[in-house]
Parts: C-alpha cells; structure tokens; sequence
C-alpha cells in the first residue's frame, strides 16, 4: 500500500512538472524595443509589462530602449542583422523610411473597428502607408501659444482665444514690446517644424515628392509672417538681444508675452512667479496646428503577430497605460475625443486652465511632409530659413534656394 502511494504521488509530481514545462514551452516571448520610455519612464514601463503579462500569462515581454538620438542606429543595425525586436516604437519622421524598406507589418486586416474607432483619425492615418495601416499610435503631442496673462494686463490687451488671427499677434506683440526692458511680444521658431504648419496655415504648405511646391506666394507669406517680426516689427527678440538666454528661459523670466511652443512645456513653466494660460494658434488664412506622434509596430518578420498586436494594443490604448502616461506626464494618449472617460484626469490638471486647447488643436493638425531621406530634406530647409531669419537672404531667394536644392534631391 505505501509502495502504491508512493508510486501516485511520484506520477503526480510528474505531472506537475510536465504541466509547468508545457504552460512555460507554451509561452510566447515578445522583444520590445523602445525610445519613449526614456530613463525617466522606465518604472511606469516594467510596471505596464507587469500588468500586461498578468492579463496575458502566455506573453513575456523582454525590453530594451535606448535614447532617441542612438535609437534608430542601433535599430536599422538590428534590421541589418536579421534580427529586429517584435514591436518597435517609432516617430512620425522616421515611420515612412522604414515602411516604404517593406520591414513592418500590416495590422489593418488584425483590428477592429471598435479598436480602429479607439483613436484620433490624425494620429491613426498618420501611420498609414500607400492604403495600408501599419501599428497604432500610442503617443502625441502639439504646439500651442503660451502666453503671459501678467504682461498683458500689464499692457491692457485683452487675452489671445479663438478668434484671433496673425494680425492680431502682432497688434498685441507691439503693445508687449519693450526693448529697454528686454521685453519682447512673441518668441516663434524660425525652423523646419514651424514652416510647415506656418506655411499650411498661409493657404500653402510644403509639398515633396514626385513634384516640389515651396517657392509659392502663400509660403513666401508665411516666412515673411516669421521673419518680420524679428526684422520689421522687432516684437521677438533677435539672436543679439537674446544674448544667449534660450527662449524657454525668456519666457519663464516674464520676458516674453508670447511663446509658441509644445505642450511638453507644462511642467517647466509650473513655477513661474507670474500667471500664463495657451490658446490654440491663431489663423492665418486657416488654422493649422502641429502634430507629433509616435507609435508602436511590429517588425514584418516576426513569428508572433497576435501576441505582438496584443502588446501594441495594450501600450496604445489600455486604461491602465492612458493613466500611466497622464500621471505621469508621458506624453498623452493618442485616442479620440470620444474616450473622455480616461482623458478627463488630463483635463482635469489644474495648469494651464485651458487644457481643452490641446485638443481642440488637434482639429486642425497638419502632419509634415516625410520622405525616405528626411534627414537631408530638413537640412536644406532649415538652412534657406536660417539664411532668411538672419536676412542674408531675401525671403523669396531663400524658397527659391530651398525649392532647387530640395528639386535636386529629390532626384537623386
């Protein structure tokens, strides 16, 4: 009898360890690779993977991230080598380089329409190639006007709000402006990633590819609508009266009324000793406001597409990593405006008060122009606006600089 006992519970035991080795041969295992999560996320990050793998126990993920200025060396060196991670966060800039190589997966035939209907329309076509979807956005951001609510009553203008137009801008920057104080009304990039929503706002906008639309009235409008208020209304400050001081400092030292600048600036401009508040852009011929985003995808060649789609679904959209990104301002969630539910403790943080124009911008996003070798594309232009805003060129030999150069390019 003892002899017989034994022998169960040794065949138990067996089948014990046989069970445990099948559920652990059974699971999948995903490699996550990462930029988002940067040293300063990497808690929320491993808690979200706990949570993830608690609700899917057949799914371990491994990560890596690396900082965004290596991240995608590393990445295409992966690539390279036959051996991409499973799912990849990548940004808006560099999404059509790596489609257009035919290195990620389709995902539009593996989503619902409730998952499809999750997020803003903006931020999913963004990651949209030649018909098809590849990977779902999990992060953006935008630009909006900040601006000095101490200053203006101080000058007696009234606050910018929806109405307002660039005429109004500079009406109320030279009430703002003064120069002996080292007071300026606006400080807006001269650059790359605000003439193209400048341009877009004029009635205009860069177009790259096949044909080259940037020498046009409507962005020779817009660089004169940036360039002029440094060289005919001097409301912002040149590089000589900046003296050094970088823009974000000037306007957190109550020396400028207005700032054009991303909603990643809440938390560096929360302790400032005067009052602020943004506003959507104002209107050019049409309003046009920024669109950042960044998503997650999934490598083509991976051997576990409906565990990575899991895993991507779960970083675009869970609850429990819309909170995490909200508490911890993690950039925010990428989801329509009918998910007000899990958006309204954004909303309901108390500075700026009017957390509604963050997505009341996204009304108006205009995402730039992107090509296979968008480094080269953003130098050129950015060098014929530097060349503008510094006036050793005209504005309209600058576009017409950018627009044969950028011709060339494009022909190579």
């Amino acid at each position: 009898m003892h002899t017989l006992k034994f022998v169960g519970l040794k065949a138990l035991l067996l089948l014990t360890v046989f069970s445990l080795l099948a559920c652990s041969w059974a699971q999948t295992t995903l490699n996550y690779f990462s930029f988002t999560a940067d040293a300063n996320h990497i808690d929320e990050l491993e808690s979200l993977i706990a949570t993830f793998e608690a609700e899917n126990p057949d799914i371990k993920i491994n990560y890596t991230t690396a900082p965004f200025d290596s991240y995608f060396t590393k990445l295409q060196t992966d690539f390279a080598a036959g051996n991409p991670p499973d799912v990849f966060d990548i940004n808006y800039e560099n999404f059509v380089t790596f489609a257009a190589r035919d290195t990620l997966l389709p995902v539009a035939d593996l989503l619902s329409e409730e998952t499809k209907n999750t997020f803003y329309p903006a931020a999913l076509d963004a990651f949209n190639y030649e018909g098809s979807q590849y990977g779902l956005p999990i992060t953006f951001s935008t630009v909006v006007l900040f601006y000095n609510k101490d200053l203006f009553d101080a000058a007696g203008v009234a606050y910018p709000n929806a109405d307002w137009t660039w005429d109004d801008v500079i009406a109320a920057g030279e009430k703002l402006t003064d120069a002996s104080k080292r007071i300026w009304g606006i400080f807006q990039p001269v650059q790359f990633w605000e003439f193209y929503k400048v341009a877009a706002a004029a009635g205009g906008g860069l177009e790259v590819g096949d044909s080259v639309a940037i020498d046009t009235p409507e962005n020779q409008a817009a660089l004169h609508y940036l360039v002029d208020k440094i060289q005919v209304s001097k409301i912002m400050p040149s590089d000589a009266e900046m003296s050094g001081v970088g823009d974000a400092d000037l306007f957190k030292n109550g020396q400028l009324g207005m700032i054009v600048t991303g909603i990643w600036m809440f938390d560096a401009f929360k302790d400032t000793s005067f009052s602020w508040d943004i506003a959507v852009e104002p209107t050019g011929m049409q309003k046009a406001t920024h669109f950042f985003s960044n998503a997650a995808v999934i490598a083509k060649n991976t051997a576990n597409p409906e565990a990575a789609l899991k895993w991507v679904e779960f970083l675009a959209s869970n609850p429990a990593t819309v909170e995490a990104r909200i508490a911890s301002s993690w950039e925010l969630p990428a989801l329509s405006l009918d998910q007000a539910n899990l958006l309204q403790p954004y909303l309901d943080q108390t500075l700026p008060d009017n957390r509604e124009a963050v997505f009341e911008s996204l009304q108006y996003a205009i995402t730039p122009p992107v090509v296979e070798n968008q480094p080269q594309l953003q130098d050129i232009i950015n060098q014929e606006l530097e060349a503008a805003r510094l006036g050793t060129k005209t504005v309209e030999q600058a576009l017409a600089d950018a627009q044969k150069r950028v011709e060339e390019l494009m022909a190579q």
